[in-house]
């Protein structure tokens, strides 16, 4: 059985997390081991030309109850969890397979920084990250393909959703008289909620154009 810390070293950069609302008291406990891990896999979700495999939810779900958990926060029924889970699978396969088609890419010199940092943050080397991940069944090469879709993915926000922000001179005195700051920090303040709501309107309008057979509810 994964140990919490452990599970939750490849979160350390904000991979792969999902803010859940508490729904209910009588959720499984966040250290049991998926369900069906002994039946044969199969496609929970197809997105456009890819598949969503039934592992690969069961893997995400059990990240995200460790990160709940690591969280303190209540940990909602498991049929909401899976669905929210698979949910945020699907947007993110949808965004992944935009930067393909935009020929988007990430060097091995930041994959590489990206990584260190993480183990960093964990007050370990690299080494003894990988030797960290292994004893918990996991892997480095795992790690490192999430921190390359996350990267790549927010290459593709960064194109399609940063550049479309607008601040005007007059939004950023008003925020600067009305908080108290400075330019800079009203500056980056506005530019963030802007992004912020921007982006909940781009995942939502990508969402709608793609094809997406969720067959969750079936399974």
């Amino acid at each position: 059985m994964r140990s919490r810390r452990i599970a939750t070293l490849a979160l350390a950069l904000g991979l792969c997390a999902l803010p859940l609302a508490a729904q209910a008291q009588d959720a499984g406990s966040p250290d049991a081991e998926p369900q069906g891990r002994q039946t044969l896999d199969r496609i929970v979700a197809v997105v456009n030309e890819s598949a969503i495999m039934h592992s690969e939810l069961e893997d995400r779900v059990a990240q995200t109850r460790s990160q709940i958990a690591r969280q303190d926060q209540q940990m909602p029924p498991e049929q909401a969890l899976r669905e929210q889970v698979l949910e945020r699978m699907i947007v993110e396969e949808i965004q992944l397979q935009r930067a393909r088609e935009a020929n988007l890419n990430v060097d091995n010199t930041e994959l590489n920084r990206q990584v260190r940092a993480i183990a960093e943050s964990n007050g370990m080397t690299l080494d003894q990250f990988a030797d960290a991940l292994e004893a918990d069944g996991l892997s480095l090469a795992v790690v490192r393909d999430q921190v390359r879709r996350e990267l790549m993915m927010r290459q593709l926000q960064q194109r399609q959703v940063a550049s479309r922000v607008e601040l005007s001179e007059r939004e950023v005195e008003r925020f600067v008289a009305q908080q108290n700051v400075s330019r800079e920090q009203a500056r980056q303040a506005l530019f963030q909620r802007k992004v912020n709501a921007e982006m909940e309107d781009w995942l939502q309008e990508i969402r709608s154009q793609a094809f997406v057979d969720n067959r969750l509810a079936d399974s």
